[in-house]
């Protein structure tokens, strides 16, 4: 009699880190976090070192169609340099793993390269090692990044409080956005390699899809201005889905309110123009990476006047659940429908 097949569709992504991470038993006391966070946290005397990896794979989460070498070695470290960031922690040193196919050459990867270096340069962060093996399909890229900061300045997922604040960072939707106008494109030059891709009126969107800014600089104005995040997690799935990660990682619920969430003027007119409807591209589009957090209201007033910070609702009991209040007031159950891998 045969075993029982179960397609990793069937569990999801998380359900499936969900599934493996139980037999990840805790050994060393210098782990004080493992699997569950946006970063694994290891005991280093006074502070603590945190460590992240993301991987990045041709065809999956990048296409070369139309993403330049130097923009893609930005955003493999952006994105995990994002990761440090919403452990409130400083990115130190990161590591590069690249597998690559015979189609490139010496100078393509110098090219993926100067996008590496420029982002080391931007987040003042070291590459410190790393490994190149061949790949038989496409281009891998695997970047492991590691941070420092002190024990009470770290944020976790699971630390916030019924009451507390949901801020959010920067605008959200926008690479969501860019990447159906460069699929778009794509698929014109496709049908007619004559026709020149009109991306002029779209740069604010796809530039947010190709090369993703992770906000180091709204972790160094809360370490300027005393505050410490009771939660917080950055925006790689979308804005709904790392709710629902906050949620349960905390034991509380959410409100958030329609007209408190932040879009840009070039993400909302490209999604109606698209006939996609902008709020939806806000809560459901990943790979924005700014950052979700939570304050206590007492810190309130330390971030009021941020131009870039959005208070977009709070934290309520567990029971409750997670809503959406839209303009007209009615509360909408949020559905977490991001990015799904499998």
């Amino acid at each position: 009699m045969s075993e029982k097949r179960t397609e990793i569709s069937e569990l999801g992504e998380f359900g499936l880190i969900d599934q493996l991470a139980k037999g990840a038993l805790i050994k060393n006391p210098s782990t004080l976090k493992g699997i569950g966070d946006d970063a694994a946290v290891l005991d280093a005397g006074d502070q603590v070192t945190v460590v992240s990896t993301d991987l990045l794979l041709e065809g999956v989460h990048f296409d070369l169609a139309y993403t330049p070498l130097p923009h893609l070695g930005f955003k493999a470290v952006a994105v995990n340099v994002s990761d440090i960031a919403a452990m409130n922690a400083i990115p130190t040193q990161i590591t590069v793993s690249l597998a690559l196919s015979n189609r490139f050459s010496v100078e393509a990867v110098q090219a993926l390269y100067e996008g590496i270096y420029a982002a080391c340069e931007q987040y003042g962060v070291d590459l410190v090692g790393g490994d190149t093996t061949v790949s038989r399909s496409g281009l891998v890229i695997s970047v492991t990044a590691m941070g420092q900061a002190k024990k009470e300045q770290l944020s976790y997922r699971s630390g916030a409080q019924v009451n507390d604040i949901l801020c959010v960072t920067g605008d959200l939707g926008a690479a969501l956005v860019g990447l159906q106008i460069l699929e778009r494109e794509k698929q014109v030059f496709l049908s007619n390699p004559d026709m020149k891709p009109e991306l002029e009126k779209y740069t604010v969107v796809t530039g947010r899809q190709l090369r993703p800014d992770a906000r180091m600089d709204i972790i160094h104005e809360l370490r300027e201005l005393g505050v410490v995040p009771s939660s917080m997690i950055d925006i790689s799935d979308g804005l709904a889905s790392e709710i629902f990660h906050l949620c349960k990682a905390s034991g509380v619920g959410a409100t958030i309110y329609e007209d408190k969430l932040p879009i840009d003027k070039q993400t909302f007119d490209t999604a109606v123009e698209l006939n996609l409807d902008p709020i939806t591209c806000v809560l459901n589009g990943g790979e924005d990476y700014e950052l979700l957090f939570t304050i206590d209201q007492k810190d309130f007033a330390k971030l009021e006047k941020h131009p870039d910070v959005h208070f977009i609702g709070h934290i309520t009991k567990a029971e409750e659940g997670k809503f959406l209040v839209t303009k007209s007031g009615t509360a909408v159950q949020i559905k977490a429908q991001g990015w799904k891998h499998f």
